[in-house]
């Protein structure tokens, strides 16, 4: 599993991981030399108690004694002064021996074929080994926390420009067209080079959405004529007595098909449009109206499929909701659920604050919900019409107005789409 940290945990990491090998190296050397420092020492001074203790007297009359702490053998010595068994392996110069729990420091030395040793109990040595241990252990610890510390704190200082920048460019307020630029805010080193390049980026998606705005708001504006003519000419038609049954039920589906495409471009137009007060002065309307109307819409459509039409009104609130977004939403998810069920019912369930809508279709398989608000994606291929826009026009609307719209799974099969929906912001 790959661990993925922050660019100021990995300042603090490396910061702390210099820190442990500086300190490492110096706690390693500090106890190396002392350690050598010492034994050099104890070397000499042992040296020189044996050389003091050979030089006071001959060893066929010998009556001194070593100090306290130190013992003293040689070959042929008498009584306490006989060389263990232990000792005779020794060969001249230092040592270091351990008897039983007890350790010594020896220094031998052989004077006409004997030999003479003088031990001394490192009890002391070691004693003071293990502060200088403690001492350097403690300090090296202390040094990790102090260098943490310090590495957070420089992590920050180091970070301050970096998150400042990234909550600029995560503002949505930098997509407007009067955006300062960023990179005047910053030094002219590595963070104001990505501020450079940060303006330069923002500043191709800027000119991209004016130019998918004005694109919108053209063709949307000149699909208008076209579309007035249709519709016109389908009133012409109605009123033609020369037209048979069949023939006016074709005027009637032609004349529906015109009124939806109505709405979507009116939908898109308002979509391209830039300020908040042109979306705030469309027609306004609340959910049970809205839902009233699309069922007069679509329930012939749906009967006539042979599904059952299952309205709950519930007890929404008089909330005000910009009526054409809100109807191209429900609309579309009423149009979805048509084409991708066969057999079964359809179910529009009003709340306070939003609504459902729920089909038992063919559902949507796992691999693709989360791609299905995508432009482009349908549920299946081989089923369903369009060119599978309907739900990535309700995601694009339901960003616009801070609305939020979920898909779940039915059992044993079907969708469900709930819409949770905001008042609009004047």
């Amino acid at each position: 599993m790959e661990f993925k940290q922050s660019l100021a945990q990995r300042i603090i990491i490396a910061f702390a991981l210099m820190s442990a090998l500086v300190a490492g190296a110096f706690a390693i050397g500090i106890i190396a030399t002392v350690h050598l420092v010492e034994e050099k020492l104890i070397s000499a001074g042992l040296g020189g108690d044996l050389q003091r203790l050979l030089l006071m007297d001959s060893v066929e009359d010998w009556n001194h004694r070593p100090e306290p702490d130190q013992l003293f053998y040689f070959s042929g010595g008498r009584g306490d002064f006989e060389l263990p068994k232990d000792l005779r392996h020794l060969d001249p110069g230092f040592h270091e021996v351990f008897r039983e729990a007890l350790s010594y420091h020896a220094m031998v030395e052989v004077v006409d074929g004997r030999r003479y040793v003088l031990l001394q109990d490192q009890s002391d040595f070691e004693e003071r080994e293990r502060v200088l241990f403690a001492v350097v252990l403690v300090g090296f610890v202390l040094s990790l926390a102090l260098a943490a510390f310090l590495g957070w704190v420089l992590a920050r200082k180091v970070m301050a420009p970096v998150v400042r920048l990234a909550r600029q460019v995560r503002h949505r307020d930098q997509l407007l067209g009067l955006a300062p630029p960023l990179a005047p805010d910053y030094a002219a080193d590595e963070v104001g080079e990505l501020a450079v390049a940060f303006d330069a980026t923002l500043g191709r998606l800027r000119q991209a959405l004016s130019r998918e705005q004005l694109f919108t708001s053209d063709v949307s504006h000149e699909l208008r004529t076209p579309l007035m003519v249709l519709a016109s000419s389908c009133e012409l038609l109605r009123e033609n007595p020369a037209i048979d049954q069949r023939g006016r039920n074709q005027v009637e589906r032609i004349a529906r098909a015109c009124e939806e495409m109505r709405e979507l471009v009116q939908t898109f137009l308002m979509l391209a449009r830039a300020k908040h007060d042109d979306a705030a002065s469309s027609p306004q309307g609340n959910l049970t109206q809205v839902a009233e109307d699309l069922l007069g819409i679509w329930r012939e459509p749906i009967e006539k499929k042979g599904l059952a039409l299952i309205y709950l009104p519930g007890n929404p609130l008089d909330t005000r909701y910009n009526t054409t977004f809100l109807h191209a939403v429900m609309g579309n998810l009423l149009r979805n659920a048509l084409h991708y069920t066969e057999h079964g019912f359809i179910r529009l369930t009003l709340e306070p604050s939003g609504f459902t809508v729920e089909d038992s279709g063919v559902g949507i398989p796992e691999e693709k919900r989360e791609a299905m608000f995508e432009p482009f994606v349908r549920g299946s291929e081989k089923r369903g019409e369009g060119l599978g826009l309907g739900l990535s026009l309700v995601q694009r609307i339901c960003e616009s107005q801070g609305w939020s719209v979920s898909l779940s799974t039915m059992e044993p099969n079907g969708c469900r789409f709930h819409v949770e929906l905001s008042p609009v912001k004047t």
